[in-house]
Protein backbone atom coordinates (compact mmCIF):
# COMPACT_ATOMS: atom_id res chain seq x y z
CA UNK A 1 0.00 0.00 0.00
CA UNK A 2 1.31 3.38 -0.99
CA UNK A 3 1.44 6.08 1.64
CA UNK A 4 0.12 9.51 0.66
CA UNK A 5 1.73 12.60 2.04
CA UNK A 6 -0.89 15.00 3.31
CA UNK A 7 0.00 18.55 4.14
CA UNK A 8 -0.13 19.42 7.83
CA UNK A 9 -3.34 21.02 8.99
CA UNK A 10 -3.24 24.79 8.87
CA UNK A 11 -3.25 26.57 12.18
CA UNK A 12 -6.43 28.49 12.90
CA UNK A 13 -6.22 32.04 11.65
CA UNK A 14 -5.75 34.67 14.30
CA UNK A 15 -8.37 37.39 14.52
CA UNK A 16 -7.34 40.37 12.43
CA UNK A 17 -6.02 43.35 14.33
CA UNK A 18 -8.29 46.40 14.39
CA UNK A 19 -7.65 48.67 11.42
CA UNK A 20 -8.58 51.88 13.22
CA UNK A 21 -5.88 54.43 13.87
CA UNK A 22 -8.09 56.23 16.39
CA UNK A 23 -6.18 56.86 19.60
CA UNK A 24 -7.74 55.49 22.76
CA UNK A 25 -8.72 57.81 25.59
CA UNK A 26 -9.04 57.03 29.25
CA UNK A 27 -12.15 57.44 31.40
CA UNK A 28 -10.94 60.76 32.83
CA UNK A 29 -10.70 62.23 29.33
CA UNK A 30 -14.13 60.93 28.41
CA UNK A 31 -15.66 62.36 31.59
CA UNK A 32 -14.55 65.83 30.46
CA UNK A 33 -17.09 65.69 27.62
CA UNK A 34 -20.41 66.99 28.91
CA UNK A 35 -23.30 65.44 26.99
CA UNK A 36 -26.73 66.93 27.64
CA UNK A 37 -30.28 66.66 26.36
CA UNK A 38 -31.45 69.71 24.39
CA UNK A 39 -34.83 70.70 23.02
CA UNK A 40 -34.78 72.28 19.55
CA UNK A 41 -36.96 75.39 19.85
CA UNK A 42 -36.24 76.91 16.43
CA UNK A 43 -34.37 75.89 13.28
CA UNK A 44 -33.52 77.67 10.05
CA UNK A 45 -31.28 77.29 7.03
CA UNK A 46 -28.03 79.25 7.00
CA UNK A 47 -27.94 81.57 3.97
CA UNK A 48 -25.34 80.61 1.35
CA UNK A 49 -24.84 77.15 2.87
CA UNK A 50 -26.15 73.88 1.49
CA UNK A 51 -25.25 71.93 4.62
CA UNK A 52 -25.74 74.11 7.70
CA UNK A 53 -28.82 74.61 9.82
CA UNK A 54 -28.92 77.07 12.72
CA UNK A 55 -30.65 75.61 15.76
CA UNK A 56 -31.90 77.45 18.85
CA UNK A 57 -31.77 75.08 21.80
CA UNK A 58 -33.04 74.88 25.36
CA UNK A 59 -30.56 73.05 27.60
CA UNK A 60 -32.55 73.44 30.80
CA UNK A 61 -32.27 75.70 33.84
CA UNK A 62 -28.54 75.22 34.48
CA UNK A 63 -27.26 75.83 30.92
CA UNK A 64 -30.09 77.92 29.44
CA UNK A 65 -30.51 78.73 25.77
CA UNK A 66 -27.86 78.21 23.09
CA UNK A 67 -27.35 78.34 19.39
CA UNK A 68 -25.54 75.69 17.39
CA UNK A 69 -24.85 75.18 13.72
CA UNK A 70 -25.06 71.65 12.36
CA UNK A 71 -24.22 70.24 8.93
CA UNK A 72 -27.46 68.29 8.63
CA UNK A 73 -29.47 70.28 6.04
CA UNK A 74 -29.17 67.48 3.47
CA UNK A 75 -30.98 65.12 5.85
CA UNK A 76 -33.43 67.23 7.88
CA UNK A 77 -35.67 70.19 7.15
CA UNK A 78 -35.84 72.93 9.79
CA UNK A 79 -39.55 72.24 10.30
CA UNK A 80 -38.90 68.55 11.05
CA UNK A 81 -36.50 69.44 13.87
CA UNK A 82 -38.60 71.88 15.92
CA UNK A 83 -39.74 70.26 19.16
CA UNK A 84 -37.31 67.38 18.86
CA UNK A 85 -34.91 66.42 21.65
CA UNK A 86 -31.29 65.69 20.80
CA UNK A 87 -27.97 64.99 22.51
CA UNK A 88 -25.37 67.77 22.40
CA UNK A 89 -21.79 68.30 23.53
CA UNK A 90 -22.43 71.16 25.93
CA UNK A 91 -18.86 72.11 26.82
CA UNK A 92 -17.36 72.50 23.35
CA UNK A 93 -15.56 75.81 22.78
CA UNK A 94 -17.67 78.18 20.64
CA UNK A 95 -16.71 78.31 16.96
CA UNK A 96 -17.50 80.71 14.12
CA UNK A 97 -19.02 79.07 11.04
CA UNK A 98 -19.96 81.33 8.13
CA UNK A 99 -19.80 84.29 10.48
CA UNK A 100 -22.26 82.75 12.97
CA UNK A 101 -21.30 81.51 16.44
CA UNK A 102 -21.96 77.86 17.25
CA UNK A 103 -22.01 77.02 20.97
CA UNK A 104 -21.91 73.24 20.94
CA UNK A 105 -22.34 70.23 18.70
CA UNK A 106 -25.12 67.72 18.24
CA UNK A 107 -24.50 63.99 18.08
CA UNK A 108 -25.44 62.02 14.99
CA UNK A 109 -24.55 58.69 13.42
CA UNK A 110 -23.65 58.32 9.75
CA UNK A 111 -22.49 55.62 7.40
CA UNK A 112 -19.02 55.64 5.85
CA UNK A 113 -19.76 57.88 2.88
CA UNK A 114 -22.21 60.05 4.88
CA UNK A 115 -25.06 59.28 2.49
CA UNK A 116 -27.18 58.48 5.57
CA UNK A 117 -27.33 60.40 8.83
CA UNK A 118 -29.45 59.97 11.93
CA UNK A 119 -29.55 62.20 15.00
CA UNK A 120 -28.89 60.49 18.31
CA UNK A 121 -32.36 60.31 19.85
CA UNK A 122 -32.50 60.38 23.66
CA UNK A 123 -36.24 59.80 23.73
CA UNK A 124 -38.85 62.43 24.30
CA UNK A 125 -39.34 61.72 28.03
CA UNK A 126 -36.03 63.28 29.09
CA UNK A 127 -36.03 66.95 30.14
CA UNK A 128 -33.69 69.53 28.59
CA UNK A 129 -30.43 69.69 30.50
CA UNK A 130 -30.43 66.04 31.62
CA UNK A 131 -26.94 64.55 31.72
CA UNK A 132 -26.14 61.78 29.25
CA UNK A 133 -23.76 59.19 30.69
Amino acid sequence: MEQQNTPPAAAPAAAPAPVSETPLIDIEQFMQVKLRIALIEAAEAVPKSKKLLKLQLDLGVELGKRQILAGIAQFYTPEALIGRKIVVVANLKPAQLMGIESQGMLLAASNGDVSKLCLVDPGQDMEPGCVVR
